[in-house]
């Protein structure tokens, strides 16, 4: 269960600019879930969707900890990161329309962003399929002989798939590049970790691959920075990977389709009092890092950047037919073309 919060006034830690990405970047991701799971109950998105509405942080600071040549990997719950590694917010939206012009042409809808611009390796539906994917993007790098990592994100849920487990194993054997990333919201889509497991602390997970292993406040966007740059060294120096258990938290249901019955409104308003927007907002206002004022410019910039991806994705067109096998095979290998 969280624990309340307090009064006491945060001190800041990072520079002006690091907060204000923090905030404005959060808070971009935030109105684009709000807008997104409104625009579903308005049947303009279709299909899947998992909103990202609580878990901003997670993304967000562990952005700020790592380098545009790292990779990124992670499941379906997807938006977000792009998001805040600077994809357009239309082609994000579009993508979610099934739009041309979206992330992958209006072909993956919600689960499968991509941008290989940002290095985000897509969302992927299957549950816990990104882990050995991260696996193999890590030891690229490492059989490349660069210096960059691959973070892996997956919920709770996917720790109970074997392939996990295989990732970690030859993860910690070839001292993999790879930072793996738990991020527990609680529930793997309705079923709470306590009645999935008998190791209800994932990070302990692993300890049995000898593995670094930590857990992480998942609602506090410096934690999370400090824990993936501390995290990131480890793999950089050639000591392999680690894993992070960030412990958040999801306000809405698992995907558009979920009631919910299975935790109180109590639970949800409690985790609600360490929101992570609300937490930098505090510690930016008690340092004068930003004033009021300036917080109601970065929040009017957000409202216009989802609004106008809301318009751009109204105004894209559809994929035209003749296209559905492009971008499934190397051209060159099936060179057919539908006539």
């Amino acid at each position: 269960m969280a624990k309340k919060s307090t009064t006491a006034k945060s001190k800041a830690k990072y520079s002006k600019e690091t907060y204000a990405y923090w905030y404005e970047s959060m808070l971009l991701m935030r109105r684009f879930e709000e807008k997104a799971g409104q625009l579903y109950g308005q049947q303009k998105i279709r299909g899947f969707c998992h909103l990202y509405i609580g878990q901003e942080a997670c993304a967000a600071g562990a952005i700020t900890a790592l380098e545009k040549d790292d990779k990124w990997i992670t499941a379906y719950r997807d938006h977000a990161h792009p998001l805040g590694l600077g994809t357009d917010p239309g082609a994000v939206m579009a993508e979610l329309y099934g739009k041309a012009t979206g992330t992958t042409k209006g072909k993956g809808g919600s689960m499968h962003i991509f941008d290989k611009e940002r290095n985000f390796m897509g969302g992927h539906g299957i549950v816990g399929a990104q882990v050995p994917m991260g696996l193999g993007i890590g030891f690229a790098e490492k059989y490349q002989g660069t210096k960059n990592l691959c973070i892996c994100h997956m919920g709770d849920g996917a720790v109970r798939q074997g392939a996990v487990h295989e990732a970690f194993n030859l993860a910690m054997l070839y001292k993999t590049p790879v930072i793996f990333v738990i991020e527990n919201n609680g529930y793997a889509m309705g079923t709470s970790v306590a009645r999935t497991s008998n190791v209800t602390e994932l990070y302990k997970i692993g300890e049995a691959y000898d593995m670094p292993s930590f857990p992480v406040d998942g609602m506090n966007v410096e934690a999370i920075h400090e824990a993936v740059a501390e995290a990131a060294e480890r793999a950089r120096k050639g000591d392999g990977p680690t894993l992070l258990e960030f412990r958040t938290y999801r306000y809405k249901g698992h995907s558009m389709s979920d009631p919910q019955k299975y935790r109180t409104r109590e639970e949800v308003e409690e985790y609600k009092e360490r929101d992570p927007i609300a937490q930098v907002k505090a510690t930016i206002l008690d340092n004068k890092i930003l004033t009021e004022a300036e917080l109601k410019e970065i929040d009017k910039k957000v409202k216009k950047q989802v609004d106008d991806a809301v318009k751009f994705a109204e105004d894209s067109p559809w994929p035209d037919g003749q296209d559905a096998f492009k971008d499934i095979y190397k051209q060159e290998d099936y060179p057919f073309v539908m006539e």
